[in-house]
């Protein structure tokens, strides 16, 4: 598994191959299960999530058919703008649009965040959950 954090500027990776993002959000590439995993921290803007998509495409492990699991349970404050989620979905996003998308969430904010992201990506592949354990059941499918 290969875990990064994208912290101030870069990453860093831990001895178990684990990458950290910046505000305490961190993902895992995990080839065996064709699976990444991403928990983001209390603040998310465009640069975080821009910073993620750029490390994901580096990191080797990495194939954009691999599924995705999204944390945002955490999040607290969402600072994207309606332009910058139009450029997430058709510019940034690493993956496929094979790639099964669970996105989960805790509260209406998260969710809203969410949906736009399943609407502007022309993938129906995208759907959204309350819990991990929701969302890895669905992507193992």
């Amino acid at each position: 598994m290969n875990h990064e954090d994208l912290s101030y500027g870069g990453a860093s990776t831990s001895p178990r191959g684990e990458e950290f993002l910046r505000r305490g959000a961190e993902f895992v590439v995990d080839p065996g299960r064709r699976l990444v995993s991403i928990k983001f921290g209390r603040t998310v803007t465009f640069a975080d999530i821009e910073r993620y998509a750029r490390r994901l495409r580096l990191n080797p492990s990495f194939q954009p058919e691999y599924s995705e699991i999204v944390d945002l349970t955490e999040v607290e404050e969402l600072d994207l703008q309606a332009d910058e989620f139009l450029k997430l979905a058709d510019k940034i996003d690493p993956f496929s649009p094979v790639a099964k998308r669970a996105f989960v969430v805790r509260t209406l904010v998260q969710s809203h965040a969410a949906r736009m992201h399943k609407v502007l990506r022309t993938q129906r592949n995208i759907e959204i959950f309350r819990s991990i354990e929701e969302a890895e059941r669905w992507v193992a499918l």
